[in-house]
């Protein structure tokens, strides 16, 4: 675990993750790629994620247990976050420093559309799978 730190496009919303896993997320619900043209890759910053500018940060309550955020000016998807762990995952493309990372986990790969496919090697859990590990109970 490190620390993060990064901003949206605009740079009116800015963030510390003081415990942030060096692994590469990929998601491929049919959400997460609505919500972002493509797979969401994110880190997984944990909850102790400190926000500059929350003034300018937007919420979508998008299921029972997760709400994606925001910047309010620019438009930048800020994070995924498992509300019932406080959990925030962050687009990897936001992050200052982005050396030092591995790709290591695909989740909802039973919603994978077919016209694409990453060639590492990770773990991947299906829909079942991830609802099974992190919906509340």
């Amino acid at each position: 675990m490190s620390k993060g730190k990064g901003s949206c496009l605009c740079g009116a919303v800015g963030f510390i993750a003081n415990f942030m896993k060096d692994s590469v997320e990929a998601c491929h619900c049919g959400m997460c790629r609505k919500w972002g043209g493509g797979p969401l890759l994110c880190v997984e910053g944990g909850a102790d994620v400190k926000f500059e500018g929350a003034e300018n940060i937007g919420i979508y309550d998008s299921s029972e247990w997760a709400e994606r955020g925001f910047c309010k000016r620019c438009g930048t998807h800020l994070f995924y976050r498992l509300k019932g762990v406080n959990e925030y995952q962050i687009p990897v493309g936001l992050l200052d420093e982005q050396n030092n990372l591995h790709f290591d986990l695909q989740v909802f790969t039973d919603q994978k559309p077919e016209y694409y496919d990453f060639t590492n090697k990770t773990t991947e859990m299906t829909e079942a799978q991830v609802i099974e590990k992190y919906a509340p109970k």
